[in-house]
């Protein structure tokens, strides 16, 4: 009896000690892609002892790396052009000859992923918040063992919008006009709270199942590109959430960059350009963490870096997309960024990534751009940059009284300094985002100003975005929540519903309206997608420029006079010469261009030249 006891006391004890396999990342590889040497990251008790062997015809072992946790093994493998695809077995065996089978699955790409099209000119952007946009499933609003459940009276909390909440009402945005949605982070977020924000990372292979599954967001990315809209990903290699998966098993000591006392990064993002900086002071920058939940990670570790690169190819390949939205750009190391975009354009020639970089001025913005001959040597590959430096001038210009250094001209000499920028066409801009007050309220609530800030945006040379709720004046403080606010209609009981105009005031009707025909009107304008940009010097509070290629020519004329004023066009004779009709894209007006023009007060007019 005893012996009986001491055995079934040993079995448990000795299966415990036995090498395990958690999860292996990524999860999955495809054939044929320029990306064939493939890190595994392989999580498990003492995996680290094990060694792993590869027999499948295409696909072998380079190396392995066991690191200072036991509980961690990174294999290098190489996919060979002709590997096929099926499920690879991976057979981990230990200095007892004990042995562990991992099955691992290499799958054949879909047509069309060697040939993505980023996003560019063309293109007009909604970006989204999907917990704060429209709630498709309520069976998933709260999720057995999550921290943080669905309470919509809690601005900061969850309120339950999901991926299909989106995918139900991607005819909205296609009847908009918009051609590729940017969606905030839907990967795993379990942290206590504030975890409908995305931007806490706890898994990033896996969609947070309170929006849905990974199959999910491929449905919807999948169905977005059958109504012709591409879908851009909100990415973040900076940091992750303080419950990330690996916080509790970290694989090195040096995978995230860790203080003796908690160290917050100081934002001072001129320090990278800087040439009298203080090494303390760039250190604190590139390591310092944003706030304690979201620990800084290491990307001078080799295998932090070939991680996060990977896990960016991995997406747009399951997924893809038509671009990514790389959070904080500035703030992880600056090679591996480079490193970063690099293999990722690449694998995706004609894919396009824009980077955040929130500084006002284009001489610390412009030095992230692939192209830019930086005084320190530095080399970007990033294609595209956030306009934070127009977005604050135009806003700002609009409310301020005209001088001889404010208002427009102040909008005319941030443009002046598009030289700076290697391809200042292909930046991204837009009046407001998530992290920033509406532009309604920005404006102060002033309709005019709106339709001013919407055709500016809509015909300004670059990318543009809009946030969702834009179109229908939402407004807000400047509390996150707040700026986040749901969009009505996206829940069953919401009095008012904007995709169907039940409940909306007349102004926000026609404000929708205006968008809409701005947006519509952008599809085939081809001057706003590859033409140059002309500008002259704003006078008399009237601010005009023009877009032209070979097949057609715009002229937007901008006053922030209260009265109507009368315009003289021979000033612009370089651009309109020879021309003798024009239409009101607006009105649809057609009339003969005499030597004057009458611009309404507070007014915005886009003429189309013939």
């Amino acid at each position: 009896m005893r012996l009986v006891l001491m055995f079934c006391i040993l079995i448990p004890l000795y299966l415990s000690s036995q090498p395990s396999i958690q999860r292996v990342e990524p999860p999955n590889w495809w054939v044929g892609m320029k990306t064939n040497k493939i890190q595994l990251l392989v999580h498990g008790k003492d995996i680290g002892n094990l060694r792993p062997s590869i027999q499948y015809p295409g696909v072998h072992v380079i190396n392995t790396h066991a690191v200072e946790n036991p509980n961690f093994l990174f294999i290098n493998i190489r996919i060979h052009e002709t590997a096929t695809p099926g499920k690879v077995n991976i057979e981990f065996t230990g200095p007892e000859k004990e042995q562990l089978v991992y099955h691992w699955e290499l799958q054949k790409r879909e047509a069309g992923r060697d040939q993505l099209q980023g996003f560019d000119a063309s293109d007009a952007i909604c970006l989204i918040t999907p917990d704060r946009f429209a709630n498709g499933a309520t069976s998933n609003d709260n999720i057995t063992g999550y921290k943080e459940t669905a309470d919509r009276t809690n601005k900061g909390g969850r309120h339950g919008g999901d991926i299909k909440g989106l995918q139900d009402n991607l005819d909205y945005f296609k009847d908009m006009g918009f051609t590729a949605i940017w969606l905030n982070p839907l990967l795993e977020n379990d942290m206590e709270e504030y975890s409908y924000h995305g931007y806490s990372t706890t898994d990033f292979y896996k969609v947070d199942p309170r929006y849905g599954s990974n199959a999910d967001y491929k449905a919807l990315a999948d169905a977005a590109r059958s109504k012709d809209m591409g879908l851009i990903m909100d990415m973040i290699v900076n940091h992750c959430g303080s419950f990330h998966w690996w916080m509790d098993d970290k694989p090195t000591k040096d995978w995230i960059n860790e203080w003796e006392n908690m160290t917050f990064t100081n934002h001072r993002k001129t320090v990278l350009q800087d040439p009298y900086v203080a090494a303390v002071d760039k250190k604190q920058f590139t390591d310092g963490w944003f706030v304690e939940t979201m620990p800084d990670l290491n990307q001078r570790n080799p295998f932090m870096a070939k991680y996060l690169i990977q896990n960016a190819v991995w997406w747009i390949e399951y997924l893809g997309l038509a671009g990514i939205r790389m959070d904080t750009y500035p703030y992880p190391d600056e090679a591996f960024m480079t490193e970063w975009t690099k293999v990722v354009m690449e694998e995706y020639p004609d894919f396009n990534v824009v980077g955040e970089e929130w500084f006002g001025q284009p001489t610390i913005v412009s030095y992230w751009q692939r192209g830019k001959q930086n005084p320190n040597g530095y080399t970007s590959e990033l294609t595209s940059v956030m306009d934070f430096p127009i977005q604050s001038t135009f806003n700002q210009a609009l409310v301020e009284d005209e001088g001889w250094g404010s208002g427009f001209i102040k909008v005319y000499e941030m443009l002046a300094q598009d030289f700076l920028y290697p391809d200042p066409y292909n930046l991204v801009v837009f009046p407001d985002n998530h992290d920033m007050m509406r532009i309604y309220s920005q404006l102060n609530e002033d309709y005019a100003k709106f339709k001013q800030a919407m055709v500016f945006y809509l015909t300004i040379r670059g990318v543009p975005q809009l946030y969702y709720g834009t179109e229908i004046l939402m407004s807000s403080s400047s509390d996150h929540g707040n700026i986040r606010s749901d969009f009505p209609g996206g829940w069953k009981d919401d009095s008012t519903n904007a995709f169907k105009g039940v409940g909306l005031t007349d102004q926000q009707k026609e404000a929708q309206q205006f968008t809409k025909q701005l947006l519509t009107w952008r599809q085939t304008a081809t001057a706003t997608h590859t033409g140059k940009l002309k500008h002259f010097i704003p006078q008399d509070g009237i601010y005009v420029y023009f877009r032209s290629n070979e097949d057609q020519k715009i002229m937007v004329i901008l006053s922030k006079n209260a009265e109507t004023k009368t315009l003289d066009l021979e000033r612009f004779s370089e651009m309109s010469e020879g021309e003798t009709m024009a239409t009101d894209v607006l009105s649809g007006k057609i009339f003969k261009l005499q030597n004057t023009v009458e611009v309404p007060g507070n007014g915005a007019i886009i003429l189309e030249l013939k």
